[in-house]
């Protein structure tokens, strides 16, 4: 990180600067950086599988990645949504799919999208998705509307997972198919990028639309119907990948501030002299560290009894984290005084994602409620 992807910032920077903030080229320091990490082993540590690690050993290689969202993540082949994807072909792909996508996948050749989330419908609740996936003889044909499909417009993106009902007619949660969807299917037509908080990601969130999309009924994931608990075998894990980068941003963030407050005088005095200011470095840290104990729990417990017992610790850290790294992002912006909302610190780009982050794999209040249901579903305590 210090080595190689702190400074290598600049260049990233500047290649996107110049191509234009709707332009979703690849900056070459990026395919630098992979090279240089594969060949140190820092590969696919995210996928116990490959790299043996448990999610708690991940745990702090992931934090530290989420110092530079852009690049570090990338750079170790552990990035959204391809980790995901990932994680879900190793556990449900077939062996031709594994064979086809999942293995140049794992060696950082191509990269892939997510496609869930549905303009037209409250997407939190997954069983509310209405792309239509039908069964022709040996084919899936889809039809529906995709938006924030991140990594849909980088063009080393050769395919999406695609969510969809195939039998409207059958228990709610056996509703729902996952498909995967080669891009270059006819009726695939990547309408536009959306821009979070007005910063276009290199690799994008698009809205996508499938238009009598057909593909071989092989292109399952998994089985017809297991669409839903598919998708929470694939958000669980990257909920807590979420939560892990975060918390590198928050440490970041808090590092900036107190080289502000330790640089910069005003009325006559240090900003770290001023007791408002030490109380915004003491919160931050306590904060930080009470986010980061209920992550590592989550971790320990995936490690431990499964991603299933750690349903709700998963949903307390999701709602936890983010909050805790805006908190800390946005006392380092004000800190930083103009600086801070601009691009000649990271604060602002920062700020934005993680305050999306309270939205993506799932808004606050939707962790909120479940959390509040296994607690009404407790055994009572001990009333004294």
């Amino acid at each position: 990180m210090r080595e190689r992807v702190l400074p290598a910032e600049s260049a990233y920077l500047a290649h996107r600067k110049a191509a234009g903030p709707e332009d979703h080229t690849v900056p070459p320091v990026v395919e630098d950086l992979k090279k240089a990490a594969k060949a140190e082993g820092l590969w696919n540590l995210f996928l116990p599988a490959e790299s043996g690690l448990t999610q708690l050993e991940y745990a702090p290689i992931a934090e530290l990645s989420g110092w530079s969202l852009d690049l570090a993540p990338e750079a170790i082949n552990g990035q959204a949504p391809d980790s995901g994807n990932m994680e879900l072909l190793h556990l449900l792909g077939s062996d031709q799919q594994k064979r086809q996508w999942l293995a140049p996948l794992l060696a950082g050749e191509i990269r892939s999208a997510f496609a869930m989330t549905e303009r037209d419908v409250a997407s939190s609740d997954a069983t509310n998705i209405a792309t239509r996936i039908e069964r022709h003889d040996d084919q899936y044909v889809i039809n529906g509307r995709k938006w924030w499909t991140s990594g849909a417009m980088d063009p080393r993106c050769t395919f999406f997972i695609v969510m969809g009902k195939t039998d409207p007619t059958a228990p709610t949660h056996r509703q729902q198919t996952m498909v995967l969807v080669p891009r270059d299917t006819p009726g695939v037509t990547i309408v536009r990028d959306y821009p979070v908080f007005g910063h276009h990601d290199q690799h994008g969130h698009a809205e996508v639309f499938f238009t009598d999309a057909a593909v071989p009924v092989e292109n399952v994931i998994g089985e017809e119907g297991g669409g839903f608990a598919a998708a929470q075998t694939r958000l669980g894990p990257g909920r807590i990948h979420h939560c892990m980068r975060a918390l590198g941003a928050a440490e970041r963030a808090l590092a900036l501030l107190i080289e502000r407050a330790k640089n910069r005088v005003a009325f006559g005095s240090r900003l770290a002299d001023l007791g408002t200011v030490q109380q915004q470095i003491a919160e931050s840290r306590i904060e930080i560290d009470q986010a980061r104990l209920l992550c590592h729990r989550a971790s320990h417990v995936i490690d431990t009894h499964g991603n299933k017992a750690a349903r709700d610790l998963v949903a307390m850290a999701k709602v936890a984290v983010p909050r805790a790294a805006t908190r800390v992002i946005d006392r380092a912006i004000q800190v930083h005084g103009g600086a801070g909302v601009t691009d000649v610190t990271p604060l602002a780009a920062m700020y934005g994602w993680h305050r999306a982050m309270r939205l993506f794999d799932g808004p606050d209040e939707v962790h909120l409620r479940s959390i509040a249901k296994a607690e009404l579903n407790r055994p009572p305590a001990l009333l004294l």
